[in-house]
Formats: C-alpha cells, sequence, structure tokens
C-alpha cells in the first residue's frame, strides 16, 4: 500500500467536458492511400453504424463536468445479457435507468429505476435482469455517497451491497468505476475518498469483490493508485481481475493488476497526470480493456506523451515522478500488454496533429483479429492547464490489427460514442449515445442540457 500524501480535496470539478479530438488530414490521407493499395483485393469494411431511436421515461442530463469545467458526455453503458438482450444504463432526477431492449436495440419494456442511487459506474447484464455500480447515500465526515453494487432480478432488488464505510474509513464521491463479471463473481474497481485512517483526506482507488449473492469476498485491495485519475478492468476466469490505473503520483498509465498501490506495478505509458492534466486520457476516466484470443490486451488513450520522465527529487518517498509532455495536445494512442502482469513497449500513436486536439478515445474488438478505435477530434484546439477549447470535427473510427497497423481508411460518422460499448455473441457492437452534435467552443459552466432520446449505435464487422 502506499503512504497516504497530500492532504487535499480532489481537484475535479463535475461541469462538462468536450469528447475533442482531432485527426489530421494528412494522417487520414496517409491511411487512405495505404488501404486503397494494401486492401485492394479485399472488400473495404463498412465502418457506418445503423442506429435506433428508444424514448427516453426521464430526462437525460447527457454532459457531465470535466477538468477546468471542460466538456464530457455523461456515460451510459451498454451491456448484453447471455441470452443476447441488452441493457442501457443512464442516470436521471430521480435514479439511475435501466433500459431493456432487445438485440436489435429496440425497447422491450420499462425503466427500471434504481431509487436513491447516482452516477452510472459500470453495468452487468443478466438474462434475469442486471448488476449495477452506483453511489448511494451514506453517513460520514465528509457527508459524500457510498460505492455499492445493486442487484435486480426479475424487475425486484435482491441486493444492495455497499462497498465503502465508516469500518473501511472510505467514501465515495464519485466512481470514475468499472464493473465487471466472470460468471461467479464481480469485480468493482472505483475511486475512494479516505475518511479516517491512514489516508484521511486522500483520494485512491479500491478493487472489491461480490459474490452472486452480494456477499463482499476477499481479493482486491483498500486503497491503491493516489490519485487515480483513469481506471480500466477486464474480468477473468481465474485470479485477479486485469486492471489499469492513471495514477498522478508515479505520473502515468500502469498495470495494477492483483496489487494495490502501482509503486512496482509495470508502466504502460509516462503522462503527465497531475490534475486536468492526466485526467481526460480515459474518457470520463473510464478506459477499455481488450483481451485478444492468445492473452495479450489492448488499451487506448488520449495522450500528450513524454519528452521526458524522471523520479522528481523533492520526494522524498522515492515513488514521485515529473513528466514533461512531449505534445501540447493529446493524440490518439493504443498500447499492447503481452499478459495481464506486464506493461508493453512503446504506445502507437495513430494522430499526429499539432493544432489537433483528440479525447473520448475508445477501443473495441472488431472481428476475430482486429480492433476498433474511435475518437472525437476538434481543430484550433486552444489549452491551457492540461485542457482544450476548439471546434469539433468528427467522430473518428479506424480499425487497426493488433500491433496497430491500420485496416482501414478513417471514417467521420454521427454516432458518437459516449460510454462503454457491448459486444454480441456475433461480434456486433453496440452503444447508446446522446443525439447531439457536441459543442467545444468554451467550458460548461451551467447545468447540463438533457435529451428524452437516446440512440443505440450497432456496427457489425
Amino acid at each position: 500500500m502506499t503512504t497516504a500524501r497530500r492532504i487535499t480535496r480532489h481537484r475535479r470539478v463535475r461541469a462538462a467536458r468536450k469528447p475533442a479530438i482531432g485527426l489530421l488530414a494528412a494522417a487520414g490521407v496517409a491511411v487512405g492511400a495505404w488501404y486503397a493499395t494494401a486492401g485492394a483485393a479485399t472488400t473495404a469494411p463498412n465502418l457506418a453504424p445503423t442506429s435506433t431511436t428508444v424514448t427516453l421515461a426521464a430526462k437525460f442530463p447527457y454532459l457531465s463536468a470535466g477538468y477546468n469545467n471542460t466538456r464530457e458526455w455523461t456515460r451510459t453503458t451498454a451491456a448484453v445479457a447471455p441470452n443476447g438482450t441488452l441493457r442501457v444504463a443512464w442516470p436521471a432526477a430521480d435514479g439511475v435507468h435501466v433500459t431493456p431492449l432487445t438485440a436489435a436495440g429496440k425497447r422491450s419494456g420499462a425503466d427500471t429505476v434504481v431509487k436513491g442511487t447516482k452516477e452510472v459506474g459500470g453495468l452487468v447484464a443478466h438474462n434475469d435482469g442486471f448488476a449495477l455500480l452506483t453511489r448511494v447515500a451514506d453517513t460520514n465526515k465528509w457527508k459524500e455517497t457510498a460505492a455499492a453494487v445493486v442487484r435486480y432480478t426479475n424487475g425486484r432488488q435482491t441486493f444492495r451491497t455497499k462497498l465503502t464505510g465508516t469500518a473501511s474509513h472510505d467514501t465515495a464521491p464519485l466512481l470514475d468505476g468499472q464493473l465487471t463479471w466472470n460468471g461467479s463473481k464481480y469485480g468493482a474497481y472505483f475511486v475512494v475518498h479516505g475518511a479516517g485512517g491512514f489516508a484521511d483526506g486522500h483520494f485512491g482507488d479500491k478493487l472489491s469483490y461480490v459474490s452472486a449473492k452480494g456477499a463482499k469476498i476477499s481479493g482486491g485491495w483498500s486503497w491503491g493508485c493516489s490519485h487515480n485519475e483513469g481506471i480500466a478492468l477486464h474480468a477473468e476466469t481465474t485470479g485477479a481481475f486485469t486492471s489499469l490505473c492513471f495514477d498522478d503520483w508515479r505520473s502515468g498509465l500502469f498495470v495494477s493488476t492483483g496489487i494495490g498501490a502501482p509503486d512496482t506495478a509495470p508502466v504502460v505509458q509516462r503522462e503527465q497526470c497531475w490534475a486536468g492534466y492526466c485526467g481526460g486520457t480515459f474518457p470520463s476516466r473510464t478506459g477499455d480493456l481488450v483481451k485478444s484470443a492468445t492473452g495479450r490486451y489492448a488499451t487506448a488513450f488520449a495522450s500528450r506523451g513524454a519528452a521526458s520522465a524522471k523520479k522528481n527529487a523533492a520526494d522524498a518517498s522515492g515513488r514521485g515522478w515529473t513528466v514533461k509532455p512531449r505534445t501540447g495536445t493529446h493524440q490518439v494512442a493504443i498500447a499492447f500488454m503481452k499478459n495481464r502482469n506486464s506493461g508493453p513497449g512503446k504506445a502507437v500513436y495513430l494522430t499526429s496533429a499539432a493544432g489537433t486536439e483528440n479525447t473520448n478515445v475508445h477501443v473495441a474488438p472488431y472481428g476475430k483479429d482486429r480492433l476498433l478505435v474511435s475518437w472525437e477530434s476538434m481543430k484550433g484546439a486552444k489549452c491551457a492547464s492540461g485542457t482544450c477549447t476548439g471546434t469539433f470535427t468528427g467522430t473518428h473510427l479506424r480499425l487497426v490489427d493488433w500491433n496497430g497497423k491500420a485496416q482501414s481508411a478513417d471514417k467521420v460518422v454521427n454516432a458518437r460514442i459516449t460510454g462503454d460499448i457491448a459486444v454480441l455473441k456475433d461480434g456486433t457492437l453496440t452503444w447508446a449515445y446522446a443525439p447531439v452534435t457536441p459543442t467545444y467552443a468554451k467550458p460548461l459552466t451551467g447545468a447540463s442540457p438533457t435529451t428524452t432520446t437516446l440512440r443505440v449505435a450497432r456496427l457489425k464487422p
């Protein structure tokens, strides 16, 4: 475990951060030229998603506050049950709504409203219901919420298990989390705020395991990456679930699998990770972690890279690092791990335009041996304190192989990706998003706008 440091409130202020990202035209031309040559003997993939409209039973505030009030999407999470049906979770004023959908993305019943909850921290779909990682009311010194896993079976709550509390000296004022399921237990990974004990007043992360019946079981840790600026989690059939964290003390992205604090954790990528600088690397600070058939892993993120990285001489603990970024704007990067316990080589960069900001980066499996990388771009980026404003220029899709090499030309689409992507048995990718065009000319300083519809996108390899 790390020793707590910097007694400070978390720097994050929820406002609305923009999915802003940029893809340079030159890169697009280069990719297109490659595909016209190397792909001439094959059929070009159709990267145009289809979609259906779902009417909502309440208003959905589709923007949230990021660092420096940058605009970001309020997370929507799509999950697929073993029988192929879908659930989509989204927050509203009366609690988190879970909307049931058919495999084709059409509403199949009324919402389940999980009363007294805030934030979608993760969703698992079951044939008879779902499990949700969320926040619930709690009594503590900070007057903050607690993290909880809530299970619904056939329309009724079957358990609500709190994962933070007085006994463990922690709260969860926000989650930035992930919930996964391996068929017998849940893994919940989320941000915690120390409320007493050695970590009082500090922010770290926690990994908890919960049984199918809602009992807390062994494994995980009580205090990990400090502060955690981004979380990714992948369920495993045996052993510790594979996890990643963006840590601002060691400054970068690390493999935290099986351990709490990342003091000796393998490095995926060094980044300048102080508040606001690293906070937008994973969208809404939750990332995607894809596993290949051979046991490799891929994750994608917005990166400014590292022109230099060295230990901070002023940090007596020996854990602190100082990283100077290589670029002023974030570029799209994809990194690969050979297994769940090791870091990769150098990240592969998919964009490089200096004046273009890239954000809201996702990666998902596409067929048997390719990956779909998506991001949003904005031109004319003006950046300060690690966050940028600019003119939105599109949501981009690109196929790459498991070495990061382009397998398609870039496709700019209208189907935003604003949360977790569900993968159906036939490989179809499905996600839900607010049907609005982003605007990132200035930070969001007021209340979020709302929508009463969602679009459910489908993309079949």
